[in-house]
């Protein structure tokens, strides 16, 4: 039970319906979307994916202006034997599927060349970009329900069952297990969350030379997140949780988080672009960004830790009450009877201490006032192209973020084995002087463990596939339009409830696809 407290992480759900990292997306341009591969390609694209061979382009005023639609959604299946106690699903296998939607992600690079120098400026959405929706809640939220049931049961059942034993005594049994006669359950959930980091950054480039440039710049991060979600209405056998917690306030079992997160980082970075004959060769190298997230919010969290009270005044338990000891002054029956009540008032200490620092703990995450770490991770990239022939151009590149150094909240990132490496290639054929078509491919794959991985922040191994074209509608304009999708594995495992000694069962996937226009201005 003492993992009620999890509805609050849904701030890790990495709503990002984008390409890249955990935190960063790397499809911050269209030509991006439909070749794949743009770290050794020289173009305006380039202010993002390869900003040293921006410097190579001609001089004047080069501009993009860029337009992305994504669907994404989030399927976990799980399985759990107390599962069929649900009242309304007697199955033990569940499936939550969450939906993100981000119908406008635009993105603007510039670039002002003069000479053997190059000013460039980039605005894009660099981390999240959508809102992400379990209508039902997930599955840790129902596996946290179902636990409820069978230890309210199992708890009155104790209860009844000490009582009778020294019922001789004349002590009262309140027939608890009457009330609470199975482990049935009912509740509502919901979960959403948004997240959207802003990137502005400024940079310059030199030429040094034909065949060398070099650059560098600033990322400013500006970050946005909501967060909104509960798990309320909890009845079990048909009697609503509240009235075992305070009868007089029919919400005092709910739960709710309401949290808006915001906070500013920046990320230095450098790069290097080397051209020779048919051959380009980029690096670029992002510096973690530390960031902070500050919280301002409205959460709503029950406490069960007077639990002995509330049976004993409300319900009737005599045995859990303090002054029964004192009835059985001077008699050989006090060392029996305060041994019984001993016991049982400390086990339901216990189980509420366990509760309400299980609760305090995950929840301080979104406390009102409080600031958590949501570092962005250092990323490497490295990039090849080769001019096959004038028409045809091949691209391969490799990245690397850096998620172990990257701090979060509650260091989970020392959960991680490694950080992220992605592989990707890509093909452009020029089709005619008016169109060149291009297509691409790309494979992340992340450190994750099975200690790492939970419904509320998860990531899954994937191979995306990007088409498109770029139509050359003048010599000043360019148009790119492109779609690419991701194909996820899926992640299975099992774990042992610490509860109830029961396993549970996951299996993680998403989908994702992505529409983008982008025109490109040469002046």
């Amino acid at each position: 039970m003492k993992k009620i407290t999890l509805i609050g992480l849904g701030a890790l759900m990495g709503l990002s319906a984008q390409a890249g990292g955990m935190l960063t997306n790397t499809n911050q341009n269209v030509a991006f979307n439909r070749m794949m591969s743009r770290e050794a390609s020289i173009g305006i694209d380039g202010v993002y994916s390869n900003p040293a061979g921006v410097a190579f382009l001609p001089e004047g005023i080069h501009l993009s202006v860029n337009w992305q639609t994504a669907i994404q959604s989030r399927t976990v299946k799980n399985e759990y034997a107390p599962f069929a106690y649900n009242a309304n699903n007697t199955s033990n296998e569940r499936e939550f599927k969450g939906k993100a939607f981000a119908p406008v992600l635009p993105s603007v690079q510039f670039a002002y060349n003069f000479k053997d120098w190059s000013l460039q400026a980039n605005f894009s959405l660099g981390g999240g970009g959508g809102k992400c929706e379990f209508d039902n809640g997930l599955g840790s939220f129902e596996r946290i329900v179902a636990n409820t049931g069978l230890g309210v049961t199992q708890l009155a059942a104790g209860i009844d069952e000490a009582s009778q034993k020294l019922s001789a005594l004349g002590i009262k049994d309140p027939g608890l297990s009457k009330l609470f006669k199975s482990p049935a359950y009912t509740y509502d959930s919901y979960m959403r969350g948004s997240q959207f980091f802003w990137n502005i950054s400024l940079a310059g480039a030199y030429k040094v030379n034909e065949n060398l440039a070099v650059a560098a710049g600033l990322r400013g991060v500006i970050a946005k997140a909501n967060y909104y979600g509960y798990v309320k209405d909890i009845t079990v056998s048909g009697v609503p949780l509240s009235m075992v917690i305070d009868k007089t306030k029919p919400n005092s079992a709910n739960i709710e988080l309401n949290c808006d997160q915001s906070g500013v980082g920046f990320t230095p970075f450098i790069g290097v672009d080397v051209k020779t004959g048919q051959f380009n060769f980029s690096a670029k190298y992002e510096f973690k960004t530390r960031l902070r997230l500050k919280n301002k919010s409205v959460n709503l969290a029950p406490s069960i830790g007077n639990l002995p009270q509330v049976l004993a005044l409300d319900y009737g338990v005599e045995l859990l009450n303090p002054q029964l000891v004192q009835k059985y002054e001077g008699t050989p029956y006090k060392e029996i009877v305060a041994g019984a009540q001993n016991t049982l008032i400390g086990k339901m200490t216990e189980f509420g201490k366990t509760f309400d620092e299980g609760l305090e703990h995950s929840l301080g995450e979104f406390e009102d006032g409080t600031s958590i770490a949501s570092d962005i991770p250092a990323l490497l990239t490295l990039g090849a192209g080769m001019k096959v022939t004038d028409q045809f151009t091949v691209n391969v590149g490799f990245h690397y973020f850096f998620d172990k150094q990257a701090t979060s909240y509650g260091h989970r990132e020392k959960l991680l084995k490694r950080g992220t490496y992605e592989y990707n290639a890509g093909v452009e054929y020029d089709l005619n002087k008016k169109v060149t078509l291009s297509a691409g491919w790309q494979n992340t794959n992340y450190g994750t463990t099975d200690a790492y991985m939970e419904d509320k922040s998860y990531v899954v191994n994937s191979n995306s596939i990007g088409l498109g074209a770029c139509i050359h509608a003048s010599k000043k304009v360019d148009v790119n339009v492109a779609y690419f999708t991701t194909l996820y594995g899926h992640k299975k495992m099992t774990e042992t409830d610490a509860n109830t000694g029961l396993e549970y069962k996951s299996d993680f996937t998403r989908a994702n696809n992505v529409l983008g226009v982008g025109v490109d201005f040469h002046f």
